[in-house]
């Protein structure tokens, strides 16, 4: 499976991120399917959003969703899923769903991946959270020039109370973060809902 994660900035209108929704339930992706659309809580402009296809083979096209009327402007990423999210794996209602990206030396993504799947066995029962997906970006000239690569992790958290609890820097998931943090060279994150 191969991902396609469309960043969206909206025109001025109201309502528009109930107005994408609205478009995206008439949008035909041959070959994909819609995952979620996002909307921002922390972290994003109000009139920003992502929107996650998923291709069976290979990425299609995603005009009708980056050129609708209701979008000002449109940056695509293609992700690659690592171990997760699973085939056809859709994200859950409800709760908040944090976006983070992380800009990682190319040559430690194994050890970030891995460290992940360490943390993830112990986070996700000690806290109302799950792990949606830990995707690689399509490298970038920029980040081959770098020697960098690009992870984009996608969690849902019950609420913002569970995203903080799960800061615990004594649990052993956070430990094992720790050691993932070293590999970090920038990370960024919002916080979202799914619509």
């Amino acid at each position: 499976m191969i991902y396609d994660y469309l960043f969206l900035t909206l025109k001025r209108a109201p309502a528009p991120h109930p107005a994408l929704a609205a478009h995206l339930k008439k949008v035909r992706l041959p070959g994909g399917s819609l995952v979620g659309q996002f909307a921002p809580q922390l972290g994003w402009a109000n009139d920003e959003t992502a929107v996650l296809v998923r291709w069976e083979t290979a990425p299609g096209d995603v005009a009708a969703i980056a050129d609708a009327d209701l979008v000002a402007s449109s940056r695509r990423e293609q992700l690659e899923p690592t171990i997760r999210p699973s085939d056809n794996a859709l994200p859950r209602a409800g709760g908040v769903y944090v976006h983070r990206w992380f800009a990682v030396a190319a040559d430690a993504v194994n050890e970030f991946v891995d460290l992940s799947a360490q943390g993830w066995a112990r986070f996700e029962t000690l806290f109302d959270a799950n792990i949606f997906g830990l995707f690689r970006a399509k490298p970038t000239d920029a980040d081959r020039d770098a020697g960098a690569e690009r992870l984009l992790l996608i969690t849902r958290y019950g609420d913002h109370g569970v995203w903080e609890a799960s800061r615990d820097p004594t649990t052993e998931a956070m430990q094992i973060f720790a050691r993932r943090q070293q590999l970090t060279r920038r990370s960024w994150a919002a916080s979202t809902r799914l619509l």
